[in-house]
């Protein structure tokens, strides 16, 4: 089953009856009642300062591994809380990840970049028809730990050609539009991926490439890198309607919260992304474990 992304952005008190996620709104003198499945949702953003939550309805949902986002006073996604037992092996694969050898990182994260760069050109061809030879060479020349940095002459590459050249645009998160749609849509995919972690029985923290002493979720940073490219096209579709620098509207941020229903191919079938990402961080945990030495990684088909 697919699960649902909720986003609230108006004043709303949610509690918790009978396993069920019951949602009371206030138009006028009316009040509006309303209830969904918890066991459907997979995502909850709440925007708006005026939504309360009761305790026993987070603790459900946080049971049913529901990744809950909250929102700063600029309505953009500020916090992240997840299950910290998503998983019944969960000391075991602890053990494992955190046991992982450096070359075990170092070959996990070239697998990273080599599928990163593949769905950057494939991104590339399916929006602008941009030439990506050299884009296709250099995904299949990655060394073990990326020790070339050819991540990062793909992504100069990728930015340069992705949105018209005299946009000028530079990747920045406190950059210019459209750098704000980017910012959204990545973090809406970073709690995707956090929370299939979680439920792989793995911790978001420790990374086998990002390291920041200040980042709770470098393994979460590490395992998107692959599923950018499937934002970027959200975006370019919201440019295409709506222009670079419209603001974080209901119209926009819908486009943007249908990232977890986008159609990938990983291990030669069709899957949303958020199932694929489950796949993904499946296929991460046996490799800790010895199980298997390839993390399953989407492809954008062209």
């Amino acid at each position: 089953m697919i699960k649902k992304t909720l986003h609230f952005s108006n004043p709303a008190y949610l509690s918790l009856n009978h396993k069920q996620l019951v949602i009371r709104t206030t138009e006028g003198n009316n009040e509006n009642k309303f209830t969904r499945p918890i066991e459907d949702i997979g995502v909850m953003i709440i925007e708006s300062h005026q939504v309360t939550l009761t305790s026993a309805l987070i603790s459900y949902l946080l049971e049913n591994n529901v990744a809950i986002v909250t929102c700063d006073k600029y309505h953009l996604p500020q916090g992240l809380m997840l299950n910290l037992s998503g998983n019944t092996l969960q000391s075991e694969r602890f053990t494992a990840q955190i046991s992982a050898s450096l070359p075990l990182k170092k070959q996990l994260w070239q697998q990273t970049v080599q599928a990163k760069i593949a769905n950057q050109a494939a991104s590339l061809q399916i929006s602008t028809g941009t030439e990506t030879g050299c884009m296709k060479k250099w995904a299949q020349t990655v060394k073990s730990g990326d020790s070339d940095n050819l991540e990062g002459r793909a992504a100069a590459y990728y930015w340069r050609n992705l949105f018209p050249p005299e946009l000028k645009f530079v990747r920045d998160q406190w950059g210019e539009p459209p750098n704000h749609y980017l910012n959204y849509g990545y973090i809406v995919l970073r709690a995707i991926i956090a929370r299939a972690l979680t439920g792989s029985g793995l911790l978001p923290t420790l990374g086998i490439h990002h390291c920041n002493r200040y980042n709770a979720y470098c393994l979460a940073d590490d395992i998107m890198e692959p599923y950018r490219p499937f934002v970027d096209l959200v975006v370019l579709e919201i440019i295409e309607r709506y222009g670079y620098d419209a603001p974080l509207d209901k119209e926009v941020k819908k486009l943007l919260l249908s990232i977890p229903v986008i159609d990938v191919i990983i291990d030669n079938k069709r899957s949303p992304l958020m199932v694929a990402a489950s796949t993904t961080t499946a296929s991460l945990a046996k490799c800790f474990l010895g199980l298997q030495r390839k993390i399953l990684y989407p492809t954008m088909s062209k």
